[in-house]
């Protein structure tokens, strides 16, 4: 018995399929909750992909569809759908920041096309799950290409981490060209570079309590820059690259006093007052993401883990994650990691 293919919409079967495969191979490398100003006990969170886009998620709305999603039906995984979507980047989307805590707070990303873009919170996040509706972004920031001989131009690098110090105007870059960039928010323009790592950096995370920024490289080096003068102030782990350890993510405690790095499958605890490093915690997995909890270093990785440490290097908890590899940490008022 055959069926009918009278209504046989090939190309609406091709997009599906072709959907299908988009959603099972999209890798997620950031995520962010909504400013706490404007709501202490956020339900929206921003997230970014491979693909290139923004999706708007409610927590709400996601606990809803878990709810009505049943194996019964031969499902082995539940698609989120989003609330609004954006292509912010040519290429895969990096980061996310959030650039101030209220209403007027800007929403900011960067990519692989080696831009920074930024949209008015607010508005994007009461508009349909349409990408026309955000419209052009209200900030751009394009990395620099260096000349070359003839006049030619360098590929354009992409940019890995982005950071925001509202007290100083400021949006700071993690680049691939070995460099970053301090850039200002009102003029769209580089404030200054920092110059002095050996390879691409992979994060930046800003310390604005001392004026300073704190970048981490391919390289195998984290370094402190004064944001001052554009210096670098000191370098910490080794420079020698046959270690092979990358420093892939980086986080400041709420003192600004403590750093802790990810390096390899090692997390580096650093006391910055005292330019020391307390200990050092090994983990089963590398390292891709890693941030401060109180007291206590929520790290993930290369592993369907979400692993809880004291200052002390002692294992506390550890949580199974569904990807089996996790780039990004986000930690919810509440107390719910995502």
């Amino acid at each position: 018995m055959y069926g009918d293919a009278t209504n046989w919409n090939e190309n609406a079967y091709r997009e599906a399929i072709l959907k299908e495969r988009e959603v099972q191979t999209r890798t997620v490398f950031r995520t962010a909750w909504a400013p706490p100003a404007i709501n202490p006990n956020p339900d929206a969170f921003v997230v970014a992909s491979s693909d290139g886009t923004l999706a708007l998620h409610s927590l709400n709305s996601l606990v809803s569809q878990s709810a009505a999603f049943g194996y019964s039906k031969g499902q082995d995984f539940m698609v989120a759908e989003p609330e609004a979507v954006v292509k912010a980047h040519d290429g895969p989307a990096y980061d996310v920041k959030f650039y101030g805590e209220d209403e007027d707070a800007l929403l900011l990303s960067c990519g692989d096309d080696g831009r920074v873009r930024g949209w008015k919170w607010k508005d994007f996040s009461e508009t349909e799950a349409s990408q026309e509706n955000h419209g052009k972004p209200l900030l751009e920031l394009t990395n620099p290409q260096h000349k070359g001989p003839w006049g030619s131009l360098s590929p354009m690098p992409e940019i890995n981490a982005i950071a925001v110090d509202t007290q100083s105007g400021s949006v700071f870059t993690a680049a691939g060209d070995s460099s970053a960039y301090c850039w200002d928010v009102e003029s769209g323009e580089i404030k200054m570079t920092f110059k002095g790592h050996s390879d691409y950096l992979h994060c930046v995370v800003s310390r604005s309590s001392a004026s300073q920024i704190l970048t981490g490289s391919e390289d195998g080096t984290a370094r402190i820059w004064d944001c001052r003068t554009g210096k670098c102030i000191k370098v910490i782990g080794s420079q020698d690259k046959r270690s092979g350890f990358r420093i892939s993510s980086m986080a400041l405690d709420g003192s600004e006093s403590w750093l802790v790095c990810g390096q390899g499958k090692n997390l580096a605890l650093w006391n910055l007052p005292a330019s020391e490093c307390v200990s050092t915690i090994s983990s089963p997995a590398h390292v891709q993401d890693v941030m401060f909890d109180e007291k206590q270093i929520l790290t993930a990785g290369t592993e369907p883990l979400l692993r809880r440490f004291d200052l002390n290097g002692a294992l506390l908890s550890q949580i199974q994650c569904a990807p089996s590899s996790v780039f990004s940490i986000s930690l919810h008022p509440a107390g719910v990691c995502f």
